[in-house]
């Protein structure tokens, strides 16, 4: 029966569609960073990067090389909207830009990360199988028609994210619009709407608009008499979400999502009037259904299960971030900290006040005064530092934060040496202080 389902064949307009637009955005996403000055501020000018821990083999290229690899990828993202050398262009891209990800923590997204599972995701759909590049060259590729498990792979994964996300919103200090309210005081200025965005009332539309949106978006977009009602609500939210909040490709990705919850008629109607309808009834289960099932399960499981890892960690993700990437926390607290780094010789006991500014750039001082994995990475990067000197130190680090205006409280304990512990990554880091 499972089988039966999954590889029942249905049109594959909206597969079509969807690589075209995705393709698209890719490549204004990877021209876009270099345009607007992403790449030299994120990659080019800082010293160093915060990669994610464990991954520090991934560096930027040196001088102007991130121009060069970001130029290559917007190449990739045209190659997939015109379907040339699919699978190998989007394999490239997907690799290129899982590497960029992980390699910088400055300009954390979550967008970003689901960028990446998306690129992955495609490598494996047969979205080259018409109006495409590939289809012109080699006639017996074309195909009308995609396995139905094509569809619902996007569908499973857009509702965790969308899920994950209306839930996080359920806390205190969301529910009383603290956060929104402190999210649109920097949107004070915009031209038109930045007086609207400080009233109570617009305040309360959002913190309880985006609950209900990411909670009912997908059902909604499932079931046909509210789909068309939701989809409009779709456009005003995400083109709203792109002006106020300035979240590149991912607002327009979300609406392109859409097109796998329309009848497949209307989307080949609409956008493929010349492409053939596919209204057969063929079910095809081909030799690695096995595996296939298996490895997306596993994947699905692991989507549900990260989410949720903070719930097993000590105290508050909100205040030790322990947990909160890869979870869809989106925007869910506004956080200011202050920290003083003071680097001790062991062996002569003198100590060395570090000046910020010499080592990391603005953005990067933020994440260096607020978030604990930060704070450690930086710390071991003053030890090796000081170690290519000939010297063994310890690394003392003083810092206080606020979490979404509250009152300032010390986060890390200054009397732990964060040159000489170790990293946890599925369980509490002992010095960094309770929130409570």
């Amino acid at each position: 029966m499972l089988n039966t389902w999954l590889f029942k064949h249905i049109d594959n307009s909206a597969l079509i569609v969807f690589r075209i637009i995705f393709g698209l955005l890719c490549f204004l996403e990877s021209v876009g960073a270099i345009i607007t000055g992403w790449v030299k501020t994120t990659l080019i000018d800082p010293k160093f990067t915060f990669n994610f821990i464990g991954l520090d083999f991934l560096q930027p290229l040196s001088g102007n090389g991130m121009y060069f690899y970001y130029a290559v990828m917007g190449v990739f993202g045209l190659f997939i909207m015109l379907g040339y050398k699919y699978r190998f262009s989007m394999f490239c891209f997907t690799i290129m830009w899982s590497a960029t990800y992980l390699m910088q923590k400055a300009s954390y997204n979550n967008h970003y990360y689901l960028l990446m599972l998306l690129s992955s995701i495609m490598v494996f759909l047969p979205a080259h199988k018409y109006a495409s590049i590939d289809a012109k060259l080699k006639p017996n590729i074309k195909s009308y028609s995609m396995p139905n498990w094509c569809k619902w792979v996007f569908v499973i994964q857009l509702f965790i994210v969308y899920t994950y996300a209306s839930v996080a919103k359920l806390y205190p200090d969301w529910l009383d619009t603290t956060v929104i309210e402190l999210l649109m005081r920097g949107k004070k200025n915009y031209v038109l709407i930045g007086d609207l965005l400080q009233q109570k009332w617009m305040h309360y539309l959002l913190a309880y608009g985006g609950i209900l949106f990411d909670g009912l978006v997908i059902p909604l977009l499932l079931f046909k008499p509210t789909r068309k009602y939701i989809f409009f609500i779709s456009i005003f939210f995400h083109v709203f979400n792109s002006v106020v909040f300035q979240i590149g490709i991912f607002p327009y990705l979300s609406l392109a999502f859409t097109l796998f919850f329309f009848e497949p008629q209307t989307i080949q109607r609409l956008f493929l009037k010349s492409k053939p309808f596919y209204n057969d009834t063929e079910v095809t289960i081909p030799n690695y259904r096995t595996p296939a099932i298996a490895i997306f399960s596993i994947y699905f499981l692991i989507q549900i299960g990260l989410p949720l890892r903070h719930h097993f960690i000590e105290d508050d993700v909100l205040w030790t971030e322990e947990g909160h990437r890869l979870s869809w926390r989106m925007m869910l607290r506004v956080k200011s900290g202050n920290a003083t780094y003071k680097v001790e010789n062991k062996a002569t006991g003198k100590i060395v006040n570090i000046n910020l500014e010499d080592y990391l750039t603005k953005k990067q001082q933020r994440l260096a005064t607020s978030k604990p994995d930060v704070i450690w990475q930086f710390s071991q990067h003053l030890k090796k530092e000081f170690q290519a000197k000939g010297e063994d130190v310890a690394v003392y680090v003083s810092c206080k934060l606020s979490v979404n205006g509250k009152p300032y409280k010390t986060l890390i304990n200054p009397e732990v040496d964060l040159a000489n512990v170790e990293w946890n990554t599925f369980k509490h880091s002992n010095w960094i202080l309770p929130s409570k």
